[in-house]
């Protein structure tokens, strides 16, 4: 029986239009900065049990100006941790959004799988006396063992 978890009919305007937003998102998204591994590794990190020693601090500098000697950046820091705040609640709806293109990819990608699966097996019997042996072998390649001897079966769909 034949798998079908999703039937996706997006049009090429539709993607025209994905792709016109996602440029728009690039372009307001310019600021944003790349890291490689050793630069996030050398960086004092904000967890979520030192953020709110962080606010708070924040908070009583605000409160207290003249305790702050101007050399501490205290408005850029209020104002990092606004776009923080801001960045976050957008950062969280693309990482959503992520999860449902990566879920569809994998379930489109295992539709496929399966039906050629099925195909493959009806080659495997149906081949032999139709001239499409060669092909179902060239097909098959994919699941030959290497250094070994013979053809692998292909993984069945129960």
């Amino acid at each position: 029986m034949s798998q079908n978890l999703i039937q996706l009919n997006l049009s090429d305007t539709d993607y025209g239009e994905i792709d016109a937003a996602l440029t728009t998102l690039e372009q307001a998204l310019s600021g944003l900065i790349d890291m490689d591994a050793s630069e996030r590794r050398g960086l004092a990190k904000m967890g979520d049990k030192s953020e709110a020693f962080c606010r708070q601090t924040l908070r009583v500098m605000a409160q207290n100006p003249s305790i702050v000697p101007a050399s501490v950046q205290l408005a850029d820091a209020q104002q990092d941790l606004a776009q923080l705040d801001a960045l976050r609640q957008r950062s969280a709806r693309l990482r959503q959004l992520l999860g449902r293109c990566e879920d569809t990819e994998l379930a489109l990608g295992s539709d496929v799988m399966s039906t050629a699966l099925e195909g493959y097996a009806l080659l495997k019997v149906l081949g032999k006396g139709s001239g499409l042996e060669a092909l179902r072998q060239g097909i098959g390649a994919r699941f030959a063992r290497q250094g070994g001897a013979g053809e692998r079966e292909v993984p069945s769909l129960g």
